[in-house]
Formats: C-alpha cells, sequence, structure tokens
C-alpha cells in the first residue's frame, strides 16, 4: 500500500547500498513518488558525491572533493553548498536555506541503534523529546557491522523531517542525525545524498567491479537470474514481471513471469504491455537527439527560438532555458505532479504543460542541484512535435512523432502512447498492496492521468519492445543492418553527466548513468499507478536487462535485479536476496504502523464535520461524502476511501487509504473561518477551501 501521495514521499529515500526508487522515492526516474518503506522517512544510501560535470561530452572530470573525518574512525565528502561547522566532536552541515542541519557524530559505545541515535540527540540538540516512530535496521554495507534508521513523529503543520542514520563498527557508532524543513530537503536531497553515500570507516575499500572481464550470460547464469526475480515476486507481492535480458546484440532471453491478471491466472508473456511511465523521458530524448542531427534543433539554444510562446516564470528565467535544460533535470523546477494527479480531465490537452510552467518560478539555480519535474519533459516531447509537424495538434503530432521516428524503426511493433489501445489487448493490469497487506487492483482509470503530459510517462510497452530500445542503447543508435536511428554523437549526449545524484551516479537527459559499481549503469526508472519498471544496460559488458511489474512494490525488485545483474556478471558479494527480504520486512512493518494509526470508521461526528464540497483554484474540485457506508473523497481525476488520523500535536488528518492511492494526508483545518484541508508535497501547499462555509 503506498503510503504517501504520489509526488509527496520521503525525501532523501534509498536503502543501501542501491536506490530504491520508489517508496522511499527520491530517484529521478519515477513518474510517481510514494512512500511505502518507511513513513516520510529519509533512508541514506551510504555509496559518494561526484563533482556535476559540464554539459559537454568528454568533459575533463574534475578531482574528486576530500573526505573528511566525523569521528569514530569515519569520513565523509561534505554536501556541495552546504556550510561545515564543528563543535567538539559533532560535525554540522547546513545548505543555504539555513533550515536543515544534518549532524555526525561519534558515540563510544550503545546499547542499541536507537539508544546511540537516543544519546546522540541529547549531545546535538539537547532537549529533543520527539517520539520514535519507527526504528527499523538495514542490511549492513560499506564496511558498516550494523546499520539502523530511526524516524521520529512530525506533524503534518510542522512540514519537518527527523530522522537518524545510526552506524556502528565494532563498538563504536557513528550517528548521522536530521532534522528540518521538508521543503528544503526535496530540494536539496540529491545534494545530501550525494555527500552521506561517501560516509564509511576510511579503513574500508568499496567493492568496485573496474577492470574485471563480465561473465557470459549463459543458461546457467540466465537461469538464475529469473530464479531470483521469482524469489522476490513472491516475497515482494509483484503479481507480473515482463523480463528481457540482452547480451552482445541478441536478445538471450524474453518473455513473463507471473499473472498480468490476479483473478484470473492468466500469465505475463514476451508481448504483455505494462506502463512504462518515466522511461518514454528516454525515448523522447531520443527523438530530440534526432533532431539534432537533423540541424532543426540545437541543444544548446534558448527553447523561445524555437517556441516562442514558451514561458517559464518570469521573462528573465524564461530567456536562460535551453533546449537540454527541459531534460536535464538541473534548472531549480520542483516536482508539480499535483495539479495534474487530482484535476485532470477527458478535456485537459498538451498546452495544460506550458500554462502550468508558465507559472512555475525555479526554487534553485541552474546547474545548482538535481531535481525532478515532469512538465519539463513533456514540454521537450512537444516541442519536438511541434518542430516537426506545427500545423498539427500537439498530442497527435508527438504520437505520429514517436511511431514513426522510435518505435517503428526500433521494432517496437505493440508500444502505444494510447491507454486505450494498450487495455484492448495483451495487458498487465495494477495492482498494489492494500491496508491489510494484500494484493489489491488500483483503478487503471487514475493512469488516464498522465495522458495529456505523455512525453514525459505516457507509453505502454512489453518485454520484448524494450530489449528492443535497450539494444539500440547498447549499439548507440545503428540498427541491425548498419542503418542508423541517430548518431552515436547524440545518443551519448543524452548520458552526460547534468547534475549528480549520489556517489558516481549522475541523471543526463532523461538517462542516468550509474557509476558507483566501478562500471557504468545506463538506466532509468518508470512509476505510475499500480507500474513499476527499469532497465538496465551495462556497455562495457554488451549486457541489458528489462524489468517490467504491474506493482506498485515493483521497484524494490527491480532495484534488486540491477544488483543481482552486477553479482552474476562480476562475481560481486551475495547482497541482492538481503535486500529483497530486509525491504519485505520494512514494508510490512511500516504498514503495520499506518495502519495502526489509522481510524475506520471514520466516527460519525468527526465525518459530519468534513463532509462538503472543496476547491483549490489549482488541484480543482473536491468532495467528500457518504457512499454505500464509506467516507469517500473524490477529485476531478483520483479518489479514495479514508479514514482518519490524530496527529501529535492534537490536530486531525484525514488519510486515503485505497490501493494506489494510500497515505495522501490531509489536515482538517480553517482558513479565514472557512472548513478548509491543506495537502502538501515537498514543496507545495495545497489548500481546499469549503465553496459553501
Amino acid at each position: 500500500m503506498a503510503r504517501g501521495v504520489p509526488g509527496a514521499g520521503a525525501i532523501i529515500a534509498v536503502d543501501p547500498p542501491h536506490r530504491v526508487d520508489e517508496d522511499n522515492d527520491k530517484i529521478p526516474g519515477e513518474m510517481i513518488m510514494t512512500c511505502k518503506s518507511i513513513t516520510l522517512a529519509l533512508i541514506l544510501s551510504l555509496a559518494a558525491l561526484s563533482p556535476a560535470a559540464s554539459f559537454a561530452q568528454n568533459a575533463p572530470a574534475a578531482a574528486a572533493p576530500a573526505r573528511i573525518d566525523v569521528g569514530s574512525g569515519a569520513a565523509m565528502v561534505p554536501p556541495e553548498g552546504w556550510t561545515v561547522s564543528r563543535a567538539g566532536a559533532i560535525v554540522r552541515y547546513t545548505p543555504p536555506e539555513n533550515n536543515v542541519v544534518i549532524a555526525v557524530l561519534p558515540i563510544a559505545a550503545a546499547k542499541s541503534g536507537e539508544d546511540a541515535a537516543a544519546q546522540a540527540w541529547q549531545m546535538a540538540r539537547p532537549g529533543f523529546a520527539r517520539p520514535v516512530r519507527l526504528a527499523q535496521a538495514v542490511p549492513a554495507r560499506d564496511g558498516w557491522d550494523e546499520m539502523v534508521v530511526v524516524n521520529y513523529e512530525t506533524s503534518p503543520a510542522e512540514q519537518a523531517v527527523a530522522q537518524v542514520v545510526a552506524l556502528r563498527k565494532g563498538k563504536g557508532w557513528t550517528v548521522v542525525a536530521i532534522e528540518g524543513a521538508v521543503a528544503t530537503l526535496a530540494k536539496r536531497g540529491a545534494q545530501a545524498n550525494s555527500a552521506l553515500d561517501t560516509l564509511r570507516p576510511k579503513a574500508f575499500t568499496k567493492e568496485s567491479f573496474a577492470g574485471k572481464t563480465a561473465r557470459r550470460l549463459d543458461p546457467a547464469r540466465i537461469a538464475a537470474l529469473k530464479a531470483f526475480v521469482q524469489s522476490a515476486m513472491r516475497t515482494l507481492k509483484v503479481p507480473g514481471v515482463g523480463l528481457a535480458v540482452i547480451e552482445n546484440g541478441q536478445i538471450v532471453y524474453e518473455g513473463g513471469l507471473g499473472t498480468k491478471d490476479v483473478p484470473t491466472g492468466q500469465p505475463v508473456d514476451k508481448d504483455t504491455l505494462f506502463m512504462i511511465a518515466s522511461n518514454t523521458k528516454g525515448m523522447t530524448t531520443l527523438l530530440l537527439a534526432q533532431l539534432v542531427d537533423e540541424g532543426k534543433l540545437d541543444w544548446n539554444k534558448p527553447v523561445i527560438d524555437y517556441l516562442p510562446s514558451f514561458r517559464l516564470g518570469s521573462a528573465e528565467t524564461t530567456k536562460k532555458v535551453l533546449v537540454k535544460h527541459l531534460v536535464c533535470a538541473c534548472t531549480g523546477l520542483p516536482r508539480k505532479d499535483m495539479q495534474w494527479l487530482f484535476n485532470t480531465s477527458a478535456t485537459t490537452g498538451p498546452q495544460e504543460t506550458f500554462t502550468q510552467l508558465a507559472a512555475t518560478e525555479p526554487t534553485s539555480g541552474f546547474g545548482e542541484v538535481f531535481q525532478y519535474n515532469n512538465l519539463m519533459a513533456s514540454a521537450a516531447g512537444y516541442l519536438a512535435a511541434h518542430i516537426l509537424y506545427p500545423d498539427m495538434e500537439l498530442g497527435a503530432a508527438y504520437d505520429k512523432a514517436m511511431q514513426q521516428r522510435i518505435f517503428d524503426p526500433l521494432g517496437m511493433a505493440a508500444t502505444t502512447l494510447s491507454n486505450t489501445r494498450a487495455v484492448a489487448g495483451n495487458w498487465a493490469r495494477p495492482y498494489d498492496t492494500d491496508l491489510f497487506g494484500k494484493i489489491a487492483p488500483v483503478d487503471m482509470r487514475f493512469n488516464d492521468t498522465i495522458a495529456p503530459y505523455r512525453p514525459a510517462g505516457g507509453a505502454w510497452s512489453s518485454a520484448h519492445d524494450m530489449a528492443r530500445y535497450v539494444m539500440d542503447e547498447l549499439a548507440t543508435g545503428q540498427l541491425a543492418g548498419g542503418k542508423r536511428l541517430v548518431s552515436a554523437q547524440n545518443l551519448l549526449a543524452r548520458r552526460v553527466h547534468n547534475v549528480p545524484i549520489g556517489e558516481n551516479a549522475w541523471y543526463g537527459m532523461g538517462l542516468e548513468d550509474d557509476a558507483s559499481s566501478g562500471v557504468s549503469v545506463i538506466q532509468h526508472g518508470g512509476s505510475l499507478f499500480g507500474y513499476k519498471s527499469n532497465w538496465f544496460a551495462v556497455p562495457n559488458a554488451g549486457v541489458g536487462v528489462v524489468v517490467l511489474t504491474n506493482s506498485d512494490d515493483g521497484y524494490a525488485l527491480t532495484n534488486a535485479v540491477k544488483r543481482r545483474l552486477l553479482e552474476i556478471l562480476y562475481d560481486g558479494k551475495p547482497e541482492a536476496a538481503e535486500d529483497v527480504a530486509s525491504t519485505a520486512t520494512r514494508s510490512a512493518a511500516a504498514l503495520a504502523k499506518f495502519r495502526s494509526e489509522v481510524t475506520l470508521p471514520v466516527a460519525p461526528a468527526l465525518a459530519d464535520s468534513v463532509i462538503g464540497s472543496y476547491a483549490n483554484a489549482d488541484l480543482g474540485p473536491l468532495t467528500i461524502a457518504r457512499e454505500g457506508g464509506k467516507l469517500m473523497m473524490r477529485a476531478t481525476s483520483i479518489w479514495s476511501e479514508i479514514g482518519t488520523k490524530t496527529n501529535k500535536d492534537g490536530t486531525t488528518s484525514i488519510v486515503t487509504i485505497d490501493a494506489g492511492f494510500g497515505g495522501a494526508d490531509m489536515l482538517i483545518t480553517k482558513r479565514d473561518g472557512k472548513r478548509a484541508l491543506v495537502l502538501n508535497d515537498a514543496q507545495h501547499e495545497y489548500v481546499f477551501v469549503d465553496t459553501k462555509g
């Protein structure tokens, strides 16, 4: 059960040492961010900061920043652009906003990770008295003997995070205490992650596959990978998976595991369609690369040179936006997904992308930090469509361009941008785990909301078709028979290291490059309601893997597959299975905690106090009403049964509980004397006000 509004999940959320996009959801590749493993947790991966490279191929590598001693025999690289201060044994990092503190300090001895956390707070901030919400062990990695994440109670009105990551080496602990504004951690989460990724014992040498020759994916190794996927599916309650494996220009395995339809048990096969969500972005940037090849577009020219009506916030900001900025996640524009999730109707068209961008100003400087934004990628696709077919409606032009220039040449015969076409054939239905941990269907209509923004995440594809796409990535744009889809130069431009997202990991243009294991892994994830996917290309090995799932729990599986692939290729330490088991255990504990906080059914008097009609200028109308014995919340394009939750400050929230959209928290309050419901994502507050009160 995805707890947390899509897009409003944890700020820095990654399981060591591999980033589990989703829940935890800090990872760039996702369309929708939820928060399942630990609600509003910052599970910090411990892996390294690399400075942002300039936006040019073959830019000279910058010198690695120095790690500094933080006590207990550990060292780390400070977050880029943050202030570093010392007071005795405590090292503090503070961002420019000055409303977050990350304190790192040694604890000589403690009975447990939770005890180490308590001692650390009394040293770093005497008087800290927040109760523990959830304390969970995570697999010890990167030289540590034990790792514990402790999350503390906060109330919705605070919009704050309080968390500790306690790391034990021998008898001593190194503790990271994080407290401050959600908005700042959302904005600077990649900087914080990149720094905290480097925190490890000074004597430890990180595992690296650099310089190693990859093993061949013979039948036994492919069987081992399949067996791992099947085991992980059972553990994580993922109904179905589309899986493909590529080696040296050939598809060496493609097929399906599990079911595409739980009630009927119909099996997934190689041609079963899944929503691939943000994996559409990399295909959109392939289209842009073609136009650059043809001289119709230049990565480094202003967008307004091609689309004079384009606006991003102020006129000054608009002039600075180059074509590459639309897809680099480095323009300082925060996620702004709530409007399309709540207020997308059958009449919403592509122009809405540009309307919303015109009303949005970046919250950080160009190239300063990683901030993922779907509207910018949507605009990029429509820009390409407009250049190619200036007289066509934008949506139809984009669909035609992608079909004729990307899908058809790659042999992606089943891939489509039409939900209607997809669900008329061989498709996997979406699922999630519900409030009680059982597999439950997700309403497919929720995914209709992506249609107006489809260049950012609206495609459907199969294991077979995605394998064709990954083969092109590995072949740097050359098709079978020697013909080129795109030049190697402009295909590779999409992998340029625009902005760091972790240790030796960067976001390019609709693609990520993760070299934290010593070898480059090109990848991107995708997330929509009931669908999670990813693909991985290891250019040095000539190997690629596609993993498509019909589950909101699918990111834990896809990232574990990535680790297992590297283990198989390079005889890596066997960590993937432990990662899966740990994720399942922690998710179950987090779900049980969430369930214990929700009151169902809602008390009649409290229900009466919130029933009615509300509206928000951006998110549209919202109603709360009794329906068939349930208290239901309905917006234009999303709905759910609701329960209530009493917050630690005495306030009350309504919370959504339906599969696929569980955990949206709306604070019950008043504004200007009227009843109101307040919904927060990481950097925005949306107030729904009673329309009749």
